[in-house]
């Protein structure tokens, strides 16, 4: 990352008074964690109070992680007076901004941080880098290069956020992100503890993931693995079923997951992964994206008509 660009955000966040940290709608563990460890460095280095957002809703299983309390829902904050300064965390498209939205368009100056690929930016400053793992890898960067002091809050926050958005390493690509949470892990981050504190799952989604993985179909010589959580099972989803997604994906022979979440009668949102190629063509196709062997996307159509459109797009696959 470019010295100058460095310069330019200190130079906003010094100058700004009302600052305020979002990033997508339904946040996952990189989108929560990023905003708080980045809120938190605001506060350390900068004695700056930045108020933290979200729209949707944020899984049980992140109910224990630092600072998770100061995140405060959109619709409970009056955000109609401009900010001086908005970050905008991991949102991959503007669709997946929400209820932050309107913060967003009338903020003096917005910075973005993202690690997804996007050809239509909303960022005055862009600190983007599709390479990295996830957002908290690029926060780690920032944070380093600039010369920040981080304590034990800001450094489980990132190690959360990397763990999850890699799936404990699993979707590495790069050993960038090993050699930044052996940073962490010297710097007194216990892997086995954040493990445990984000084993906090209510029960009835557990056993409704595993039930919605025993129902999983099979196509294209069992390549492809769909899963559906219709209407009624969704109510009791927690987060994006993760659960549904790694139990299928150690099924030998099984390349592609497809998972089809009813959110309503005409919106089904899509969970894609892969376990060596590439996913996000589909996600694309579908009105998303994401990463390589990891995206999805939000359909708005009938859930017959959704499923009917993922096997035509992965037909042939194998």
């Amino acid at each position: 990352m470019k010295a100058e660009v460095l310069k330019i955000l200190i130079d906003k966040i010094q100058g700004a008074k009302r600052i305020l940290i979002s990033g997508h709608k339904n946040p996952d563990g990189d989108s929560l964690c990023s905003v708080l460890a980045l809120s938190r460095l605001l506060k350390i280095n900068f004695d700056k109070n930045a108020v933290c957002v979200y729209d949707g809703n944020i899984p049980d299983m992140f109910d224990n992680v630092p600072l998770r309390d100061t995140m405060q829902y959109h619709e409970h904050m009056n955000l109609s007076k401009a900010f001086d300064l908005v970050f905008v965390l991991d949102y991959g498209t503007k669709n997946h901004i929400g209820g932050a939205m309107p913060a967003v368009e009338k903020a003096k100056f917005i910075i973005e941080i993202d690690h997804h690929k996007n050809d239509d930016t909303i960022g005055n400053l862009c600190l983007n880098n599709d390479k990295s793992s996830s957002v908290g890898e690029i926060i780690f960067d920032i944070a380093k290069k600039s010369g920040w002091r981080a304590d034990d809050v800001v450094n489980d926050l990132l190690a959360i956020s990397i763990l999850t958005d890699t799936g404990f390493f699993k979707y590495t690509r790069e050993g960038t992100v090993l050699r930044i949470m052996a940073k962490l892990v010297d710097s007194g981050v216990d892997i086995d503890r954040l493990s445990n504190l984000l084993n906090n799952k209510p029960r009835k989604t557990v056993l409704t993931e595993a039930a919605v993985a025993s129902r999983a179909e099979f196509f294209y010589h069992g390549s492809l693995a769909i899963a559906i959580i219709d209407s009624k099972d969704y109510k009791n989803l927690d987060g994006r079923g993760d659960i549904v997604l790694s139990l299928l994906g150690q099924i030998k022979g099984v390349e592609y997951i497809a998972l089809l979440k009813q959110q309503k009668e005409k919106q089904v949102g899509v969970s894609l992964r892969s376990k060596t190629k590439s996913v996000n063509h589909i996600a694309m196709a579908l009105g998303g994206g994401g990463h390589d062997c990891a995206a999805g996307a939000v359909v708005y159509d009938t859930l017959e008509n959704v499923h009917a459109k993922i096997l035509e797009l992965f037909r042939g696959a194998k």
